[in-house]
This record gives C-alpha cells, structure tokens and sequence, in this order.
C-alpha cells in the first residue's frame, strides 16, 4: 500500500512538479472518482434495487450513498493538504476539521441505518417479541446514545485525545450515578420491561392491587399514569407496576366486558317470569353485546330471597359503571310494574310491659 502512494506520488511529481499544482490534481482525481461512483450507485446500482420486490435495500443505498461519495472527497483533501506541506499544527487542525466532518457524516448514517433495521423489526412480531411498535422510539433512543457515544470516540482520536484517562473516569462516575440513581435505574428498567411484556396498553382499563381503577393515559420510562372515574390522575413508577398484581379488564382476546347483576326476589315469586322479564331488560339496552348473549342464572336460595344473576357483557370496561345503573333502574321499574317483591330485611318489634314496682311498707 505505502509503495502504491509512493509511486502515485512520483507520477504527480512528473506531471506537476509544483506541490500546489500537485495538491490540485490530488483533489481533481478524487474529485472525479467520487462522481464516478456516485454515478454508478445512483444510476447503475440504484436501477437494479428498483427491480425488487423490497424497498428496504434503496433506503439503504440512499442511507450510505452520500456518505460514501464525501469519504473520497475527504480522503483526498486530506492527501492535497499532506502534499502542501503545511506546518505541523495547521495540517493537523485540517486533518482533525476533515475528520471530524467524516466521522458526522458516517455516524449519521449509522443512525438512519440502524433506525430502519429497529423499524423493520417491530412490524414482525413474531420472531423479534422485544422490538415492536410501542418499543420502537426506546431502541432509536437507545441507538441514538450509542451512535453520539462512538463518534465522540472516534472524533477524541481524530485530534489525538487519550481516552484511556476519559473512559476510566467516565467508569468512576457512572458507578457513583448508579448508585445515587438506583430508584431512577430501577424505574427504567421496569419500564423496558413493561413495554416488551405489554401487561397493559395505553387506554386498557386496569385494577391495581390496592383497589385503585382507572383508564391508562401514559406509559413512560418512569411511571405509567392512570385517570381513575373521579377524574383524578394517578402517577405511579414502574418499579411499582413491576411488581404487584393487576388485573387488565381490557386484557384476553376481546375487550368485552361481564357485567354480573344481582337480584332477589321473594320466595313464591315465578322464577320463570322473572327469569324471561332480566332477559328482556338486558336485551333492551343498545349497548349490551348481542354475543355472547345476556344470560340468567338462580344461584342460591337465600335467607329471605331467592337469589338470581344476570350475567350480560359491554363493548368496553369503561361502560359498566353507566350500564349498570341503566339495568338497575329498568330492573326496579319492571319489577313494579308486574309486582315482583324484592324483599328487604324486617325486624319485628315486642315491647312488653314492666310492672311499676310497689313501694316498700304498703
């Protein structure tokens, strides 16, 4: 390789004795073999990615195109400035602006790279469970931080910094912020972990351990929110949600919902009747599921009443608070109406009569 540099040297030297004349040709040459491949990957190249059936490789093309096209120009300015002879702190300063300028271009491409890659990924979800749609801006981010943290690397090797020294202190310092920040690197990974696990998604309503119910409005590294039926926003962090028990009613196959209305009525009632008439009142309401149909079931033979459930479901959680107050007061009404008792706990009353006592002497 060196005796390959030597020799184009020597041919510069016979075609432009003049260093200058000779840093110009330097930078014609690259010049026109930047254009020349630049031609080849946009003309030649490009049209033969457009034949298949994939678009992933011409983003790819058009990712790395530019990058390529201003590393040979770079190269060869940094080749002219060599043939120059400038001082030692000028070249260097050149070189290390060039550099730098090649290391952004090329890290940028690495970024839009590796951000279509994790795009690809997510929208097949079954072989890459992890990386999917709501994952999706955590892993740019994550790339991202790693893509800065190379090429700040390789820009500390560009203008001849020791990183030895850096990478020794940036190891002391980051194990004094994992301590100082454990709550903190909990959260976050609690938060990795319930965005790649999906217990719950953004407006599932949920039941947390402690009773609280609401409808999630935000999943965050931190904390996830949720806004219970007060209107009252509860913020919670992950290591939390991470480790207690909650129940999705937006979870299974279907976001359906089982509503479990409970009646008694009184003993010598025709439970056929009343049976057929919480059948009716559950199919009357619009927005009661068709299917799986409302049904009743006698569950028990109480202490006063003869125990019945009806058992219908809801397009969604968030309606059963207003569906059951609807069915209530349909219930109550027809059960007036054809004089069904609901019988309700009496307690009778015997007052006996005390003596007045006679007084002592008579």
């Amino acid at each position: 390789m060196d005796y390959s540099k030597e020799h184009f040297f020597e041919l510069l030297k016979q075609v432009a004795p003049n260093r200058y004349l000779q840093a110009v040709l330097i930078i014609v040459i690259f010049f026109l073999a930047a254009k020349i491949i630049d031609l080849i990957l946009s003309r030649i190249i490009a049209r033969l990615l457009k034949k298949t059936a994939i678009t992933t490789d011409d983003q790819i093309l058009d990712i790395f195109r530019k990058p390529i096209y201003i590393s040979i120009l770079i190269f060869g300015l940094i080749q002219a400035t060599s043939r120059i002879g400038f001082p030692h702190i000028v070249y260097f300063v050149t070189t290390g602006i060039l550099q730098t300028m090649l290391i952004f271009y090329w890290a940028k491409a690495g970024y839009c790279f590796l951000s279509l890659l994790i795009e690809l990924f997510s929208k097949d979800n079954s072989k890459f469970i992890v990386i999917q749609e709501r994952t999706r801006p955590l892993f740019i981010n994550f790339m991202l931080i790693l893509v800065v943290t190379i090429a700040i690397y390789f820009i500390f090797l560009a203008w001849g910094i020791d990183v030895t020294a850096w990478m020794a202190s940036a190891g002391i310092v980051g194990l004094a912020i994992s301590f100082a920040a454990k709550d903190t690197l909990s959260n976050l990974f609690a938060g990795v972990f319930i965005m790649a696990d999906a217990p719950y998604k953004l407006r599932d309503m949920i039941v947390l351990e402690s009773g609280e119910r609401g409808q999630v409005t935000h999943i965050g590294i931190r904390s996830t929110r949720i806004l219970t039926r007060d209107d009252v926003e509860i913020t919670l962090p992950n290591s939390i949600m991470g480790n207690v028990k909650i129940t999705n009613e937006a979870g299974g196959p279907k976001e359906h919902y089982r509503l479990r209305i409970k009646i008694g009525v009184a003993y010598g009632s025709d439970i056929d009747k009343v049976q057929a008439l919480l059948l009716d009142v559950a199919k009357s309401q619009p927005e009661v599921c068709r299917y799986p149909e409302p049904r009743v079931r006698f569950r028990n033979f109480g202490d006063s009443s003869l125990d019945h459930e009806l058992l219908c479901w809801v397009e969604k959680p968030v309606l059963r608070g207003r569906i059951v107050h609807s069915l209530n007061t349909e219930i109550y009404k027809k059960f007036i109406e054809e004089k069904i008792e609901i019988p309700f706990p009496q307690r009778d009353l015997h007052v006996r009569s005390i003596p007045t006592a006679i007084p002592s002497g008579k």
